[in-house]
This record gives structure tokens, sequence and C-alpha cells, in this order.
């Protein structure tokens, strides 16, 4: 999977959308994801949903319906070969949703009154004023609650919707998950969930992912391409769910703010978070080096930024290596290998079928230039089959034995084997 993420409030009416699927799809991505687009609450939060059946105005045009406009908006994206996948939320809704009157059964209650979610942060509790939180404890209400989401699902693969990332999917039991996904399956077999568990604990993920999940989003893009706790879990968890890397999303700084505008960043991290994970991710305007952060209430199409760069053809060239080589389109078994450099990463990928290895050469330091150098490359490699260049940039023709290379600041090689 090979996901753009166009987010709603960047991209105004779904009329206008067009030029955006159109990039996306010269890019190399199979797959757009757009966060909620349902009616929300009073706070404007795309995520504090109000009416699960109807469309946010700020999206629509005039006529025809809203969700006419949804469909049409679908069939575009499927007409230039791409799959369109929607936020899933229905851990809570928004606070003044009618669903607190009609259903107060169907909520946690604290000290009495309907409860926020809230977490916790460096320490300290943050409660979300604009949310309600659904209660899918074991009980009674649960099954009313539990069908009427499976109607929010029904709906939204009906409007054309292929895939969910499933917000916060952590919070809901996995009895709940396992249910739901079979019930959809049933009747759209091809439809895809992917549970966004950001912020839990492994065990949690793992247990979240067994529930059928087919995809879930892994903690890459905060990696300091040293630290073992990424390959501990994605150890931990490769074996049960395909996992969706990402460089930057709606909900974290945008990348180029926090590299000062180094570009070199930019491309280190997509192309190690598409070589890394069996998916990835990447936001709307990373291929500009947008440096404004993605609000889910603020954000405006005159928000859009003149481009600080163009990674369009570098990121389709990374798309294009894994599209072609199944060692780069699954979890598959990642060792960091030892090199005399600190600032230099040698990892070794095998793929499931035999003869399927990769090379991936990184430059740790975005800032300054090191020299990568081995007498034999090919002890590297288990097969010592024939590797093949498949760098995005300043690709070789053949690969010696003896192999020295200058990489740039954050610069990546890309070697592989078993592909034509």
């Amino acid at each position: 999977m090979r996901i753009y993420n166009l987010f709603p409030r960047l991209a105004g009416r779904f009329s206008r959308w067009m030029p955006h699927f159109e990039r996306a799809a010269a890019m190399g991505f199979d797959w757009i994801f757009i966060n909620p687009i349902q009616q929300t609450g009073r706070s404007g939060s795309l995520y504090s949903i109000k009416d699960y059946f109807g469309i946010d105005p700020a999206f629509l045009e005039a006529q025809p319906s809203g969700e006419q406009q949804v469909q049409a908006m679908v069939r575009a994206a499927n007409g230039l070969g791409m799959r369109v996948m929607v936020d899933l939320v229905i851990n809570h809704c928004a606070y003044d949703s009618p669903l607190l009157g009609a259903h107060p059964e169907w909520f946690v209650r604290e000290n009495g009154r309907i409860a926020h979610p809230s977490c916790n942060q460096d320490g300290h509790r943050v409660v979300w004023e604009d949310l309600a939180q659904f209660d899918f404890r074991a009980g009674a209400e649960r099954e009313a609650l539990v069908a009427y989401c499976l109607e929010i699902v029904r709906f939204l693969c009906r409007l054309g919707f292929n895939g969910f990332r499933c917000d916060a999917a952590y919070q809901l039991p996995p009895e709940v998950w396992e249910y739901l996904i079979w019930e959809i399956k049933r009747e759209w077999p091809d439809t895809v969930f992917v549970a966004e568990t950001l912020g839990c604990s492994p065990d949690q993920t793992r247990r979240t992912a067994q529930a059928g999940f087919d995809a879930i989003f892994n903690s890459s893009k905060w990696w300091d391409f040293s630290s073992p706790w990424l390959l501990e879990q994605y150890q931990l968890t490769r074996e049960v769910a395909l996992s969706i890397g990402f460089p930057e999303s709606h909900d974290t700084p945008r990348l180029m703010e926090e590299a000062h505008g180094n570009v070199d960043v930019l491309k280190q991290r997509y192309l190690f978070t598409a070589l890394f994970s069996g998916g990835v991710m990447m936001p709307v305007g990373y291929e500009f080096g947008f440096r404004r952060p993605l609000h889910v209430v603020a954000t405006r199409p005159e928000d859009w930024e003149p481009p600080a760069c163009d990674l369009t053809g570098f990121i389709r060239a990374v798309n294009e290596v894994k599209a072609r080589c199944p060692v780069f389109q699954e979890d598959s078994v990642t060792q960091p290998l030892p090199y005399p450099n600190p600032a230099i990463l040698l990892m070794w990928k095998a793929g499931r079928k035999p003869g399927e290895e990769a090379l991936l050469v990184f430059n740790k330091d975005p800032w300054n230039r090191q020299c990568f150098r081995v007498d034999d490359i090919y002890q590297y490699v288990q097969g010592r089959t024939p590797l093949r260049d498949l760098s995005p940039e300043w690709r070789l023709d053949y690969v010696p034995v003896q192999f020295e290379f200058e990489l740039a600041p954050g610069m990546g090689r890309v070697l592989v084997t078993g592909t034509e």
C-alpha cells in the first residue's frame, strides 16, 4: 500500500480534488486516504463527528446530494487506478451529537456525566471536551452500539470507500473489531482495515492487530536509525499484520519545519520509511516541503503554501522501487548489520521467497557526506546472487564486489537481488 493522505481541510471541496488525485497517481501512489468528511460538531474538528450519516458542507457544492458528490470523488480516484480509504472514528463522537440524548446508555460516565476521552501527555491529563466517549465494555447496551457502528461502516462502503483507517483502534475491544471486520468482509470482501495504534504498548498493538486488521501503523517516523526499539516492535507484529510507516502525518509537525528546511532530511525519511515498512503513507504537501502543520479545525485551502522544493520525481522513483520489489511490499526479516562508521546504517532485508534480498545503505547524517566502502559487498547477502542498484538517485549500472560510494547528506543506496 502506497498511500497519499489528502487532508480534506486543505483540499477544500470535492469538486477541486482531481488535480491532487492526478499528482498522487503520477507519483506512484495506489491509495488515497482522507480524514473524516462527516458532519462535525460545534468544535469543527474533523474528528468530532456529530452526524455519521451526513457529509460536512465545507466539502460540498450546492448540487447534487452530498452522497452523490462523495461517490463521484471516489470514482475519480478509482479512474486513475487508486483505491480510497477514509478515517473511521467510532471510539467517540461529538459532545453535541444527538446520540447523547437518544442513547445515553452508549457512553462512558464519570461522576454521573457522559465522559470526555482523555490521554496522558508528559505526565499531564489532556481532556478533549468536544468529544463523548462511547462505552464498548461488555453489557446489554453494547450490542446496539456495535450494530450502529456496523451501519456506519456499511454507509461508507456504499459511498465507494475500499478501506478504513480505524482511529484509536486499540480503544475498542478486539472482539468488537473481529465482528465488524468479519461482517463487512462478508459483503465487501476486498475491504481493507488499518489499525491506528500509535501511543499504545507493543502488546496492545499486537492484540489489536490480531482482531483481523490487514495492517497497522508503525513508529518508524521517530526512529533515530540506531536504537533497538523499532526492530523489537517490528518483530513483535510483522507476522500478524502488515505495517505502514510515514515520515510525517496530520498529527505531527511538518518534517520540513523540524529539519529547518533541509530537503535531504525529507528524502532520507521517505526512502527509509517506504522501504522499511510493508506500506507507506505520505500527507499532501510533503512533496513540496510544506511547513505549516495540518490542523483538524483551522486548516483551510488558503493555507496551501508556495513550494519550497519539488520532490515529486524522487517520490515517484522510490514508489516505483517499492512496487517493483516484493521484499519491500511485506514486513520481511530485517536486520541492521555492523559497520565501523556509526554515521552509516547498513540494513539487510530478506523476502519470503528464496533469493529475494536487499541491502539498504543510509547516510544517517543529513548535513555531511559519508564514504561507504567494503571489500566484498556480497558478504552481506546469503545467496551471493548478483546485486542490482535500484537507488532513486545516481543509480549504478553495475555493482562491483569491492564497493565504494560517497554518500551525499542523508542519501540511501538500494541494492537488491531477485529482480529483473
